[in-house]
């Protein structure tokens, strides 16, 4: 198909500040090259900067996190480059801009999201899920929601709505039986976790019940080098947000100078995206985004969506393309396909060729040819008739860094790339770091797939830096414009709002890649919290499990011929032995002995050795946690099984293959 063939356009929703955005139709086959001098627009305002590309810029960051001056050089001529490549093609396309939401909208959108739109306004309804939720929170996520919803019910009361606002008292006046049975879930919460019991959070005369972690418990004496992935980052902020102040992180740091970041281990495994069943995923995005908005409030920052404005653009191709859109064309030639093809083979071809090459990423291609090359990409990719053996390596990296930052929506997503920017805000490297990890964890699947392809080529990159003279704050400065600008970005900033903001996406990027590794796990407190979501949710439907199973008479035989097998199964874990299980290889459980040393990789390793008809890749399988107080989990190898089995006694353990 040729790309003049897929010029047709589509109208889709994305999310915009106001007054700072003028979203472009994108369109490889259009691109000119013209002069600097002609315009001025771009996410910064590089017209003056173009004097200074080889030498200091004229003002310095107020970033605490800053690169020296001279080390951004490559970032205003990366930029300089991006904005000379784009051309004249600057038409801004028809467009539907939204009411200027007020803050009571805003924080209703928000409420939305959290999955607690039930307890505002029209929304109101059954709340039990809300209560589920609530229950689980600790005490600064429930002020966080707490603010919200007072924010909202003020709001609507200022408008004189006729609908009549729920009082949060009315919601959350649980009867004395419904509250003993909270608390009660609280204390059985697993061993790491703090807690003390239920604690109000009032506002305005209305009250959220939260449960969870209290600053009392935290442990001062962690370095700053540790990171406690058991409490709450948000009750960690507001328990040490006086010591906080006092260690800043300093600029001008050398590679390696960044600090090494180290967790404590956890027994009963680290868990990372893409280990977890979609319902718990669903879960950890929700409480990602009540732990980050907590977690900025304890610092006085804001976080808010942005304005929705409808944009027009592309609905086939590969530059300039949703990656919604591309995915959908990739999974019809290659099912299952999570990361664009067209990134996957720009970044195999560039490896082929070694990444020995200096000045990889930083040294441009030729504009001439990087258009003639995306148009016949465009034409020639899926029909596989493109010769890539035509490309040379600078022109693909060149390709690369095209395809990034054309997306119409920014791969950090317009939703949340101010929250991705506000994170330079927080006083400690850190604090930062739990940020982005939170961030992270609330991405769309599309975006944190493809950011991840993307940062691991990255530091491949940098490995070779000894060859390549590309060191990791090389490679931030030149890849922070192409990841936090898009097109069509219109700045009203001035120099020195705009050299602050070029050097803190810089120190975003290194952070990113450097800690890439961390930014990827998710953190037990979350971990628990879901789990407590599963025990509270799997309570309320007990009921109706039961009298189900007193309707179906006809079962009652069958459970009767199963009993016998139950009671063995309880006679083998009182004994301290599980049955694992793995009905892709084998119709036969083995019995594992839990032992205090027994690890999920030496469960593996035991089925691996009786199984020898079948031919498995130890790394195409993994033990699964499933049911109990989880949907599924696939086991880290290092995680202890004693310990899991007392946190989830109540699980299935199967062995078969990875979710890929």
């Amino acid at each position: 198909m040729s790309s003049q063939q897929d010029s047709k356009g589509v109208v889709l929703t994305g999310f915009y500040q106001n007054n700072e955005v003028l979203p472009v139709l994108i369109d490889c086959k259009d691109e000119e090259h013209t002069s600097l001098s002609s315009r001025r627009t771009g996410q910064y305002n590089i017209h003056s900067r173009a004097k200074n590309a080889a030498g200091k810029p004229p003002y310095s960051s107020s970033s605490q996190d800053s690169l020296d001056e001279l080390s951004m050089d490559d970032y205003w001529t990366e930029l300089q480059h991006i904005q000379t490549s784009r051309g004249n093609d600057q038409e801004v396309p028809e467009e539907v801009l939204m009411k200027v939401p007020d803050e009571g909208e805003l924080e209703e959108e928000w409420l939305k999201e959290a999955g607690l739109s039930d307890l505002i306004g029209d929304q109101a309804g059954d709340l039990q899920e809300s209560i589920v939720l609530l229950s689980t929170l600790t005490r600064t996520q429930a002020a966080a929601v707490q603010k919200r919803v007072d924010t909202v019910t003020q709001t609507l009361r200022k408008k004189n709505r006729h609908h009549q606002v729920p009082d949060v008292r009315d919601i959350f006046g649980l009867p004395s039986a419904q509250s003993g049975k909270i608390s009660s879930a609280n204390r059985t919460l697993p061993a790491g976790t703090s807690e003390n019991g239920k604690q109000d959070v009032k506002s305005d005369g209305q009250t959220i019940i939260a449960c969870g972690n209290d600053k009392s418990n935290l442990d001062t004496a962690l370095s700053e080098t540790d990171i406690n992935l058991e409490i709450s980052f948000s009750e960690q902020a507001a328990g040490l947000k006086e010591q906080s102040k006092s260690s800043e992180p300093h600029g001008n740091e050398d590679d390696s100078l960044l600090p090494n970041f180290k967790m404590p281990q956890d027994k009963t495994g680290t868990t990372k995206i893409g280990d977890l069943a979609s319902q718990d995923m669903k879960k950890v995005h929700t409480l990602a985004l009540i732990e980050l908005t907590a977690l900025y409030d304890a610092f006085g920052i804001d976080f808010k969506s942005h304005k929705a404005v409808k944009i027009k653009i592309k609905e086939s191709g590969l530059f300039g393309v949703p990656l919604t859109v591309l995915l959908e064309q990739d999974q019809k030639k290659v099912p299952g396909t999570k990361v664009p093809l067209i990134l996957q083979k720009l970044i195999s071809h560039i490896e082929e060729e070694g990444l020995d090459t200096e000045g990889l990423l930083r040294i441009p291609g030729s504009a001439t040819r990087i258009k003639s090359l995306c148009q016949d990409l465009e034409a020639k990719f899926y029909e596989g008739t493109f010769a890539w053996d035509s490309i040379k390596q600078h022109d693909a990296a060149s390709l690369l860094k095209f395809f990034i930052r054309e997306l119409p929506h920014p791969l950090l997503t317009m939703e949340y790339l101010n929250a991705f920017i506000t994170v330079q805000k927080l006083p400690t490297r850190k604090q930062q770091l739990q940020a982005l990890n939170l961030l992270v964890l609330f991405l769309p699947e599309p975006s944190r797939d493809t950011l991840k392809t993307l940062l691991e080529f990255l530091q491949r990159v940098i490995d070779r830096k000894e060859k390549n003279k590309m060191t990791l704050n090389n490679i931030a400065v030149v890849m922070a414009p192409n990841l936090f600008m898009f097109k069509g970005f219109r700045s009203k900033n001035g120099d020195q709002q705009e050299f602050a903001m070029a050097t803190g996406t810089a120190n975003l990027m290194r952070l990113l890649i450097r800690y890439q590794n961390l930014l990827w796990l998710i953190p037990k407190f979350l971990m628990n919290q879901v789990r407590k979501q599963n025990t509270e949710n799997q309570k309320k439907m007990s009921k109706d499990r039961a009298m189900k199973k007193l309707l179906k008479k006809m079962a009652y035989d069958r459970e009767k011929h199963e009993k016998p097998d139950r009671n063995t199964t309880e006679t083998d874990t009182l004994q301290g032995v599980i049955r694992v299980q793995a009905p892709q290889f084998s119709k036969v459980s083995m019995a594992i002995q839990l032992k205090e040393d027994l690890k999920a990789s030496d469960v593996l390793a035991s089925f691996l050795s009786q199984i020898r008809t079948v031919a498995i890749k130890r790394e195409d399988i993994c033990l699964y946690e499933i049911g109990g107080n989880i949907g599924a989990r696939c086991l880290n190898d290092e995680t202890y099984m004693k310990d899991l089995y007392q946190l989830n006694p109540n699980a299935e353990w199967v062995i078969k293959s990875r979710s890929r």
